[in-house]
Order: C-alpha cells, then sequence, then structure tokens
C-alpha cells in the first residue's frame, strides 16, 4: 500500500492515503510515517483550546458587541460542557458535532469580535494557559458534583420508599 519501505527511507516523499497527505520523514534509523501531520493536528487543538478561552474572554469586554458576546457565551459554553446535542456514544456522529460545531461557532465568534480585542483575549489566554493547573479548583469540580449527586439521591431515594 505505501510501497517499497526502502525506497521511502532514502528520501522524504508525500503518500496521498484516502485524500490525507501524509509526510515521510526520514530519520537515522529509518522512517517515521505522518510526524508532520500528527505535529499539526496537535498545533491546531491547540490553537482551538486557546482561541475558546479568548472568545470567554473577549466575551466579558465592554468593547465587544451585544451579539458576539451572546456567541461567544453560547460557544464556550457549549466547548466546555459535558452535555453535547449528540452523545459521544453514538458512533461517528457523537464526535463529529464536537468536531464541527464548536470549531465553526469559534470561527463565526472570531470574526464578530473586534480584532484589537482579540489580540488582547488571545494574549490573556495564552498567559492563562501558560499557567499550571491548580489543584484546588479540580478539588471543587469534584466536590460539586457529588454534591449534585448526593442531592439527587436524596430526592430520588425517598420516591421508591413511599412506593412500597
Amino acid at each position: 500500500m505505501f510501497g517499497n519501505p526502502t525506497l521511502l527511507a532514502l528520501e522524504p516523499a508525500i503518500i496521498n492515503n484516502f485524500g490525507t497527505t501524509i509526510t515521510v520523514d526520514v530519520l537515522s534509523d529509518g522512517y517515521t510515517c505522518g510526524m508532520k501531520f500528527f505535529a499539526q493536528l496537535k498545533e491546531r487543538a491547540r490553537s482551538l483550546q486557546r482561541d475558546t478561552l479568548a472568545v470567554w474572554f473577549a466575551a466579558k469586554d465592554n468593547r465587544t458587541p451585544w451579539y458576539a458576546r451572546a456567541l461567544a457565551i453560547l460557544v464556550t459554553a457549549y466547548a466546555l460542557s459535558p452535555v453535547d446535542l449528540v452523545p459521544d456514544f453514538i458512533p461517528i456522529l457523537g464526535y463529529l458535532d464536537d468536531l464541527i460545531l464548536i470549531p465553526a461557532g469559534i470561527a463565526l465568534t472570531l470574526k464578530l469580535i473586534p480584532p484589537g480585542v482579540m489580540a488582547e483575549a488571545r494574549v490573556k489566554a495564552e498567559a492563562s494557559l501558560a499557567r499550571p493547573a491548580t489543584w484546588w479548583m479540580t478539588a471543587l469540580i469534584i466536590l460539586v458534583w457529588i454534591g449534585l449527586l448526593a442531592l439527587i439521591f436524596f430526592l430520588i431515594l425517598p420516591l421508591f420508599q413511599k412506593s412500597k
């Protein structure tokens, strides 16, 4: 399918596999396939993370128009929410909404936010992502989930006991 490995090891080549361009990089001990593709994919994911946070910062800025602010809050809430329009356990469609809706929403929001505001928001987002995550925020989120589960448990348990 990919041809003769010895020929590929002689020089870098580009292989077109199902419409996806994969670069073959030559290393001293052989060759690796797709390293640049995965590096680009990782960079796109990082920029999506940065832009999601930057859109949130831009939504809090007073210079952002109200319609851009509303869309920014919606897109950021959907990106960070554990609830999806299509649940992730549905094959293909479950992840397809995350791969299409979030980047499309962020792209539309970026067009509506003034460039100066977005530049400042990106700087804030980069600074925020550079800081290490704090353990207390993780603990707070876990405590909120435990509290919600306990509340649901204590609200539903009496209903089953009354039916007996």
